[in-house]
């Protein structure tokens, strides 16, 4: 005779919430720093990218393909988060914290947007690390 263990079904509580946002903050960063990284690579001389008070010591073009970069693996961060795997937590804190390093560096560029994109990522990593178990796969 066969024996069966049966677990119970996992439980979701309210703080399931914390990691959808986190995958829609995830999202929509995403989509911006992909946006953010196409323009610098087409037109690196424009006024978005060197401001009157910021220093280009960097080359805009290598700046927005490290964008465009950064934003795939938001996007793909994002929907692996939804799967509820330890691999996909770990890699939304990584690519969530190279997004947050990255909008410090662009901050004499664009100083009210790095701050409230550095918000965010520290948002999503709270959300991630504290919340993250929760979701079940």
């Amino acid at each position: 005779m066969t024996q069966t263990q049966s677990h119970p079904p996992a439980q979701r509580t309210g703080w399931v919430g914390w990691v959808f946002f986190a995958a829609i903050m995830l999202l929509i960063g995403a989509a911006i720093d992909i946006f953010y990284g196409i323009m610098a690579i087409i037109g690196p001389n424009t006024a978005y990218f060197v401001g009157p008070n910021a220093r280009a010591s960097f080359d805009v073009a290598g700046w927005g393909w490290w964008s465009l970069i950064i934003g795939l693996g938001l996007a793909v961060a994002a929907f692996s988060l939804l799967t509820g795997r330890t691999w996909a937590r770990i890699f939304a804190v990584v690519v969530a914290g190279l997004n947050a390093i990255t909008q410090l560096m662009s901050l004499p560029a664009q100083p009210w947007w790095s701050i409230v994109m550095v918000a965010i990522d520290v948002l999503v990593i709270y959300a991630v690390t504290v919340h993250g178990k929760e979701v079940r796969a």
